[in-house]
């Protein structure tokens, strides 16, 4: 490349020079009438910047918008949430019904199922809640779908609907990330907040039934407030009064046979451990035999604790979650086959007219959506405080307001090639596509700069405005096109790579290349056409008569 575009070749006959040989040369020939014909026409030129910032607006609506694309990591988790008050018997032979269906399938070479966690650690899980690590083979030896989403969904279809199991699919480091953020295990999280928490429950059910509608809805659930079942023993007082009874003695006397008490402690060494006591099992584990508990009255007579309180079995709350010392619920969900934004935003307008929550009672929007809605408005800072000191950079260095302009005019244009990139590829707007676009600023300008600096050396060298339009379009062209092309061709292997942590780079890549495009025509073409109308004034000089 070297060899073919960068060595100078002699200045021709007619004194017009033309510099390089090749490739260079061919450019020129196609490159001087081109510029002569926009520098004559110069509202041709103008014409073409205005369509392209046309299709640029037009398409922007039509972008998807999420935080960042989904890693593919190579192994699917498929959690399983089953009835609170299920047995640990009973969730291993669940598990081992849907492990036997995953092994089925072609793709999967194993299945590791955790079911539920230690109390030591940041989550804590019962053991109505596993995990099972979906173990799959290379990409390349897949029959049933092209990437890990297409797998994904079949191994959904293959596992099928499971008789009071709410199934979620999800991958390792997301799961932890999802965790981290929410305290759930899915991409989205919608929070109901209330008082109550049977309202809480009634209404999270009506939006979960809502979502569920909504194009792209995936693994819909709603956190388990209530559903274990227990025994509410409530003290009868005008009994415990006719024996003198206090209510102290028969809540110890609960305490002490169902729960157990500490009757001293045991010490190994420098260590000691509490020993506690309380009934067997065989007499604690009915309704029947709690009532049969005796209570010691005042007199040492013994009363049953039937005679004492009346007991009810209720299905009481699982667990409450509270965010600013306010109660909520969370419904969970992924989305699959479009992105979060759009998701959202049909989301919200169908809750709206179909779900009319009480007062007291709203709803937030939290998960991905949440950062990327925090990223936006971080985005929405950073990039104008950053335009701003590149002007007032571009104004110091060149000392003219309207050189200054004309350079940032290669942004809006370098937009637009990016927007249409990732319109064309079908990504969405996301955190590293607006790193791609902050970075294409840097290299538009930079162009911008090169070109017009030499523009402006013309110009004092005594070359009419015209004529230092096509002459310096025409020497830079070189220049500038190796600077696009050597980007470009950096960031081309990011566009088609296939390998893990691929798509996060991907849409940074097409952002940066697709903006080259534009930014480049936009530095070739339109910035020589109206260089006349940005030029700085020239310096006034007094000549001694």
């Amino acid at each position: 490349l070297s060899s073919l575009m960068m060595q100078r070749k002699p200045s021709r006959p007619d004194g017009e020079q033309t510099r390089g040989r090749g490739v260079t040369r061919w450019l020129l020939i196609l490159y001087r009438p081109a510029i002569r014909l926009f520098v004559r026409h110069r509202w041709f030129a103008v014409g073409i910047a205005v369509v392209l910032l046309a299709i640029g607006v037009a398409l922007f609506p039509l972008l998807g918008s999420e935080f960042t694309p989904s890693l593919q990591e190579g192994t699917i988790v498929l959690r399983l949430t089953m009835a609170p008050s299920i047995a640990l018997t009973e969730s291993t032979r669940i598990t081992q019904i849907v492990e036997r269906r995953l092994m089925k399938i072609d793709e999967v070479t194993g299945v590791v199922t955790r079911i539920g966690r230690g109390e030591v650690g940041a989550h804590t899980d019962p053991v109505n809640s596993a995990e099972m690590f979906i173990l799959l083979l290379d990409p390349d030896q897949w029959t049933h779908g092209s990437n890990q989403d297409e797998l994904q969904d079949y191994i959904r279809d293959q596992v099928g609907e499971i008789p009071g199991v709410a199934t979620n699919f999800t991958q390792p480091i997301e799961m932890a990330v999802d965790e981290l953020l929410e305290g759930i295990r899915a991409e989205l999280a919608i929070k109901l907040f209330g008082d109550d928490i049977g309202v809480l429950t009634q209404e999270a059910d009506k939006i979960a039934q809502v979502v569920g509608g909504v194009s792209g809805a995936a693994d819909v659930q709603v956190d388990q407030m209530s559903g274990t079942p227990q025994l509410l023993i409530s003290v009868d007082r005008h009994a415990i009064a006719r024996y003198g009874i206090n209510v102290e003695d028969v809540q110890k006397t609960i305490q002490a046979a169902v729960g157990g008490a500490t009757a001293g402690q045991l010490f190994e060494g420098i260590r000691r451990y509490d020993i506690l006591v309380r009934y067997h099992e065989e007499h604690r584990s009915t309704p029947g035999q709690i009532g049969d508990i005796l209570v010691k009255t005042p007199s040492e007579a013994w009363v049953p604790l039937r005679q004492l309180v009346s007991m009810r079995e209720i299905v009481g709350p699982r667990q409450i979650t509270r965010e600013d010392n306010q109660r909520f619920i969370t419904i969970q969900c992924n989305v699959v086959d479009r992105d979060i934004g759009s998701f959202v935003a049909e989301a919200q307008a169908a809750i709206d007219e179909q779900v009319a929550l009480p007062p007291g009672y709203l709803v937030t929007w939290g998960g991905q959506f949440r950062l990327q809605q925090e990223a936006n408005k971080r985005f929405a800072i950073v990039i104008p405080a950053t335009l701003l000191l590149v002007f007032l950079m571009l104004y110091m260095s060149f000392n003219s307001m309207k050189n200054s302009l004309l350079i940032l005019l290669n942004i809006p244009l370098a937009l637009v090639g990016g927007v249409v990139g990732l319109w064309l590829s079908g990504e969405n707007l996301s955190v590293p596509a607006s790193v791609g676009f902050i970075a294409l600023f840097g290299i538009a300008l930079e162009n911008g700069m090169v070109l017009v600096t030499y523009l402006n050396q013309l110009v004092r060298d005594g070359r009419s405005l015209d004529e230092a339009s096509v002459e310096g379009a025409s020497l830079r062209l070189r220049a500038v096109l190796m600077t696009a092309m050597t980007t470009g061709l950096g960031l081309t292997p990011l566009i088609f790579s296939q390998g893990v942590g691929s798509e996060v780079q991907r849409p940074l890549a097409i952002v940066v290349v697709g903006g080259l495009v534009t930014s480049t025509v936009l530095t070739l073409l339109v910035i020589p056409a109206i260089y006349r109308w940005f030029a700085a004034a020239p310096a006034r000089t007094d000549h001694a008569g």
